[in-house]
């Protein structure tokens, strides 16, 4: 039965979010809210256990004195932080929660997208090693596409910010949509598979 019951609630969860598309009734519409009701419920209680397991988690590492134990000190104050200035002083604009998280927060967030630039640049130099056709295909693409979009391009060749936007427009559009296809019908075909029960990873195991 441990595993009976939460795969009937998931079961029963699934179906009933699939059937609120096909089913426009008011009544069978109230239904389905008041489920959507019960889930925001549960989503509150699964962050308050989110929040737990970080404590916990956190706390092992800097009573043994961890790896990077200091930072673990840091995160578990400014979370707790975050939580009694959200709480007793509101999230509205003009709030210190919201100060907190435009000038704190959110050019931390930024400094960190930042670096991820350097990375890509390393990715960028080991992909565009030409070895194969599609490699060099790859990269004389990314050649043209960078040359497009700054000013030095444009002086080279006039029409070459036009040739940019037909690459982006084009053939990067056609394999985008292609990709978000194949992860639509991936989605799909997970999704029938957790309710039908096929997938049981979300249980803990199998």
């Amino acid at each position: 039965m441990r595993r009976e019951i939460p795969m009937a609630i998931c079961f029963l969860a699934g179906l009933s979010f699939i059937l609120e598309y096909f089913i426009p009734h008011h009544k069978v519409l109230s239904i389905f809210e008041t489920f959507r009701q019960w889930a925001i419920i549960v989503i509150a209680f699964a962050y308050v256990l989110g929040i737990a397991n970080i404590v916990r988690i956190n706390y092992h590492v800097i009573q043994k004195k961890g790896r990077d134990w200091p930072y673990k000190i840091i995160l578990v104050i400014c979370l707790f932080s975050m939580i009694t200035v959200g709480v007793f002083g509101g999230t509205g604009e003009g709030t210190v929660f919201d100060w907190v998280y435009y000038h704190a927060q959110y050019p931390l967030q930024a400094t960190m997208f930042s670096l991820l630039a350097f990375f890509i640049a390393s990715a960028a130099f080991r992909a565009f090693r030409v070895r194969t056709f599609h490699a060099s295909l790859l990269a004389a693409t990314a050649i043209l596409v960078m040359i497009g979009r700054v000013p030095v391009g444009e002086s080279i060749w006039r029409h070459f910010p036009d040739l940019t936007e037909w690459i982006m427009n084009v053939p990067q559009l056609a394999g985008k949509r292609a990709i978000m296809i194949g992860a639509a019908l991936g989605a799909i075909s997970t999704a029938l598979k957790v309710l039908t029960g096929l997938e049981r990873t979300y249980l803990g195991g199998e």
